[in-house]
């Protein structure tokens, strides 16, 4: 495993106070339209480094946050609750609103995916949703039916070594390498309640329609997939009744896999970049 200097001099680190909550993050220093991107489970805004640096954080005024329990954000006030889709989507919310991020883009990797969907009727003031390695989990038995490989390890407080290995080897595509340092070490810091919590609250029933949620958008939502994901199935997307769906189709990534922005940076950002430029 390898990893890369993080963060850079052309960033500002974020620690925002929302009530009882610390938000921590970093927002790259352009000054186009704002860009939000929400990470996945047990990540943290590490994972945005070749976003906010570079050609497009200059451009965007790129903001990447760590979701509550993550990264460098505090745990929330009310665990069992907050660990949630609604949880996490009142999170996001607050955010933009803290930052006054009108007229945003906000992008969603993984259960950030799941939470900026969440999020929807939350932000009003958002131009357009975009998420990768996130099937919009429906209601009923076959609410899970977007997954083709859905790790427990993601819904477990303390899982061991070797789960750990085996989990973040199917968060990129099959064989790449290297896998950087700071993917394991965001999966240690990370609330172990955060995972056991999300866990808890799936099985009790208490996700959201998501389906619905993308039927009913009137928003563009574009839906990302990298070509050799792992976890996600692109049949699932490819049916999934999207009526404001970006160019009417998902918008594939060759070589990428669950972690398309770090694998395939340079695509993922020039699709990220038509998008924030057309809605």
């Amino acid at each position: 495993m390898t990893d890369q200097p993080f963060p850079g001099p052309a960033l500002r680190p974020l620690r925002l106070q929302i009530g009882a909550q610390t938000i921590a993050g970093f927002e790259s220093k352009g000054e186009g339209r704002p860009i939000l991107l929400v990470h996945g489970n047990s990540a943290s805004s590490h994972i945005w480094q070749k976003q906010l640096q570079g050609s497009l954080g200059a451009k965007y005024r790129i903001v990447a946050i760590d979701l509550p329990g993550h990264g460098a954000s505090s745990p929330p006030p009310n665990p069992a609750s907050d660990y949630s889709g609604h949880g996490y989507a009142a999170a996001i919310a607050a955010v933009a609103r803290e930052l006054n991020l009108r007229n945003a883009v906000v992008v969603g990797w993984s259960l950030g995916g799941h939470a900026v969907l969440n999020a929807a009727a939350l932000l009003p003031m958002a131009a357009g949703l975009m998420i990768f390695g996130t099937p919009p989990v429906g209601s009923g038995p076959e609410g899970f039916a977007g997954f083709k490989n859905l790790s427990p390890t993601a819904f477990t407080a303390a899982p061991t070594d070797a789960q750990i290995e085996e989990w973040v080897h199917t968060a990129f595509a099959p064989g790449y390498a290297p896998i950087p340092d700071f993917i394991v070490a965001d999966f240690h810091r990370t609330d172990g309640n955060a995972r056991a919590c999300l866990g808890a609250v799936a099985q009790a029933g208490g996700l959201a329609d998501e389906v619905e949620i993308v039927r009913n958008l009137k928003i563009p939502l574009a839906i990302v997939q990298g070509g050799e994901e792992q976890i996600v199935d692109l049949g699932y997307l490819q049916r999934l009744p999207a009526p404001t769906l970006w160019r009417g189709a998902v918008q594939i990534v060759a070589g990428a896999g669950h972690s398309t922005q770090w694998e395939q940076a340079d695509a993922f950002n020039a699709l990220l970049d038509a998008f924030a430029s057309s809605v």
